[in-house]
């Protein structure tokens, strides 16, 4: 389809002679005069952009996701609603009528929630996000909720207090009835347009592997973009021109996740807000991992297989799924091929996807009852921060207490994003689970690895950083009630990771 087709506050978009590329934050200001939607950083780091886009969650009702318009190219949208700040209020009552605004507005109001402003509207649609959510039922949630929303002058209390307001209201609205009612339309996008002064972009957005590898095999330069967040970037912080870019927003198979006896199976187009919903109390060092990735915008965007492609070293999924054992399964035109997510990564940002092949899906083991596992984050900041250093560790004992299977892997130690402590597990393999042990074991973490001094830490911090994370696993595997982390959401963690 050369037009793109999309539903803004509930009205039809016909958006032609667009590249592909624009964001939708610059189409909505830009071409449509919707200012209420802000910019502020354009990276997706402040939340002046928020809007909300509904998605469809197979076997379940479809539910509202609070996004970064900065980063969500227009393709995106084919056949699908998006909201804005302008399309909550009820437009058949008089402005002075209070009832014809949202709760989410209401409630910002009624909490004095807002001073200049400018922040505002993006808050209120997170606090619209959390309105229609059916699982509101922690105080964590309501932080994780308003974390990617950046205000300068009003403080934070009020706008919490506003969040608790409306978390898990649920009106009975028209909103709810979109919702419970919503089905995507047709995904496939072929559309050439000017790019600035860099050329014409073409952008294809299939919707079969079929059309997939055809599109490949066509354009073998064209870059792929799964939810955005990175080649996001590219475009509105570099000014990089794609000549060709295609796009697997309509690939549905890469959204579903399975659990079979085996374990889960979860689509690389899967996003990581989904995986914490669906996989995060059975596994929670996943879940603890994802809670601090970053904002809950960028997690409703960013994909499981987009951010093992990344391959940064200093990717925070890598290690804990390493840990997990995770397999991942390598989809192109030549077959399907299946290999340990330690030898996917194969040297600084490279993998080994060969020709026309993408990351399909993650397999990831069930978790012994005998086994333990956890993840660890360490940056400046706790939330909205890149890793210094990221580990995944597992243990796994006999009846006498003695380490059967081990897997320490770390993220910030090397250039490959998901780095084995080799010499470290071989001098705990067969012995006691014990302190002593541990403590002896703890200087061979130097002879794993040679991390690099930067700006973010040290070599000599890193190193210490990594022996200590081992002895904190240790601890934190003995610990009576286990708690993952002093603010983990899912609850007390026993052998096995089950919650």
């Amino acid at each position: 389809m050369d037009t793109l087709q999309f539903w803004l506050n509930d009205r039809r978009i016909e958006v032609t002679g667009v590249n592909g590329t624009t964001t939708l934050l610059r189409y909505l200001r830009d071409h449509l005069a919707a200012t209420g939607t802000k910019e502020g950083c354009a990276e997706g780091d402040c939340g002046a952009c928020t809007v909300a886009l509904l998605e469809e969650r197979p076997g379940e009702t479809p539910t509202y996701r609070a996004v970064n318009s900065c980063l969500l190219f227009l393709p995106m949208l084919q056949g699908k609603r998006v909201y804005t700040v302008e399309g909550l209020r009820d437009r058949s009552r008089s402005p002075d009528d209070p009832e014809g605004y949202h709760p989410a507005q209401l409630a910002m109001v009624e909490t004095r929630g807002s001073q200049c402003g400018y922040c505002t509207p993006g808050i209120v649609m997170s606090l619209f996000e959390a309105t229609y959510r059916d699982d509101m039922g922690a105080d964590w949630q309501v932080d994780d909720q308003l974390c990617g929303n950046l205000c300068r002058c009003t403080g934070y209390k009020p706008i919490r207090e506003a969040g608790e307001k409306v978390a898990g209201l649920r009106p009975d609205d028209l909103f709810k009835a979109t919702m419970e009612q919503y089905r995507a339309r047709d995904a496939a996008v072929d559309i050439t347009a000017r790019d600035g002064l860099d050329g014409m972009q073409r952008y294809i957005q299939p919707t079969s592997f079929e059309a997939l590898w055809q599109a490949r095999a066509e354009n073998p330069g064209a870059v792929l973009v799964a939810g955005g967040t990175d080649l996001g970037l590219r475009v509105t912080k570099f000014r990089e021109h794609f000549p060709v870019v295609i796009g697997l927003e309509g690939l549905a198979e890469l959204r579903e996740i399975e659990r079979s006896p085996m374990g889960w199976q979860i689509g690389a187009g899967v996003s990581l807000t989904r995986v914490m919903e669906v996989v995060g109390e059975e596994l929670p060092a996943l879940h603890k991992m994802l809670r601090w990735f970053g904002s809950r915008q960028v997690r409703s965007r960013a994909t499981l297989g987009g951010n093992l492609v990344n391959a940064s070293p200093i990717g925070d999924m890598p290690p804990v799924l390493a840990a997990l054992g995770a397999e991942i399964e390598l989809r192109g035109s030549n077959g399907t091929r299946h290999v340990d997510i330690e030898d996917f990564f194969t040297g600084y940002r490279k993998t080994c996807l060969e020709g026309d092949e993408i990351v399909a899906v993650v397999h990831i083991p069930n978790v012994p009852r005998n086994a333990f596992c956890a993840s660890y984050k360490v940056s400046k900041r706790r939330e909205l921060d890149i890793s210094a250093v990221a580990a995944g560790m597992y243990v796994e004992l006999d009846d006498a207490g003695v380490v059967r299977h081990i897997r320490l892997a770390y993220g910030g130690m090397s250039a490959v994003a998901a780095s084995r402590a080799r010499r470290t597990e071989a001098a705990l393999l067969g012995h006691s689970w014990t302190r002593e042990n541990i403590e002896a074991a703890m200087p061979m973490v130097d002879a794993d690895f040679l991390p690099i001094a930067d700006h973010r830490a040290s070599a000599r911090y890193r190193s210490t950083v990594a022996r200590n994370l081992l002895l904190g696993f240790w601890l934190e595997s003995h610990r009576r009630d286990r708690d993952a982390f002093d603010a983990h959401p899912v609850g007390t963690v026993r052998p096995g990771g089950v919650a």
